[in-house]
């Protein structure tokens, strides 16, 4: 372990031994870290926190902080964050609240950029890139593999898809179906994130299947659900691409705020 001698590491807090701790940061009672993370200078971790292994904060942020919710009331809510994830300046992220689950979730394998706000009881799967400036009302949720724009905003309660891509200085009001790109204040769907699904080894097929659905929702005048039903008649015909298309299903289905529209 290496703990700079101006860190302070409060009694009751966990830290694996090869969990490196830089000048002047603060380490609180209810902390957990595990093995090969790294915690720059300047950087207060509290709360009820448990943090997973081989991340890096970088200088000046501020995890596990109280929700910025006048409903709290000293709850003994968590914050949980995965492995591999790089966190970096002046990122501030919250412990949940009693109104939700009571958890802060991060996954793995997240790029989580300058100046980003992750709020209570926000829940970010895994590899995700969060830009700088990104700020994410109470209650956000984002599938693996989403890319959000800096400068964005999202609304509390808001979710976005997995692989979806947000343009920079959005503002997201709805939700944002999985695969989709866009931009705009308000955000307006354009297309389908085709080139980082290439990336990701989806094939031809399954590229092709989740364009066609996006047409199903956005182009053809039908309700969400008469698009739902087109899509799982798509998945009869095509059934080599069932998972692609039923992860945008699902998505729909359990959609509360709707989802953002041209």
């Amino acid at each position: 372990m290496r703990i700079h001698e101006t860190a302070i590491i409060e009694a009751g807090a966990q830290l694996a031994d090869d969990v490196e701790v830089g000048p002047y940061s603060i380490i609180g009672p209810n902390v957990t870290i595990g093995a090969g993370t790294k915690v720059g200078p300047h950087c207060v971790i509290d709360g009820v926190t448990t943090i997973g292994c081989n991340n890096h904060f970088y200088r000046f942020c501020s995890i596990g902080g109280m929700p910025q919710d006048k409903k709290y009331a000293g709850e003994p809510t968590r914050l949980e964050i995965g492995d591999g994830n790089m966190v970096r300046e002046y990122v501030t992220i919250n412990t949940g609240t009693v109104q939700d689950v009571g958890v802060t979730r991060v996954g793995n394998d997240n790029w989580i950029m300058a100046y980003t706000h992750i709020a209570h009881d926000c829940q970010i799967a895994n590899h995700t890139i969060i830009a700088n400036s990104v700020q994410l009302g109470g209650h956000v949720h984002i599938g693996d593999w989403a890319i959000l724009g800096g400068l964005t905003a999202v609304h509390q309660f808001g979710r976005i898809g997995a692989h979806s891509m947000i343009g920079g200085t959005s503002s997201v009001r709805q939700d944002i179906p999985p695969y989709v790109i866009g931009a705009g204040d308000p955000f307006r769907p354009v297309g389908v994130n085709s080139e980082g699904l290439g990336r990701r080894n989806f094939s031809a097929e399954a590229i092709s299947a989740v364009k066609e659905s996006y047409k199903l929702l956005y182009r053809r005048k039908l309700t969400v659900e008469q698009a739902v039903e087109q899509m799982q008649a798509l998945q009869e015909t095509q059934p080599e691409c069932r998972a692609a298309v039923q992860v945008m299903i699902d998505f729909l289905k359990d959609s509360s705020r709707g989802i953002c529209r041209p």
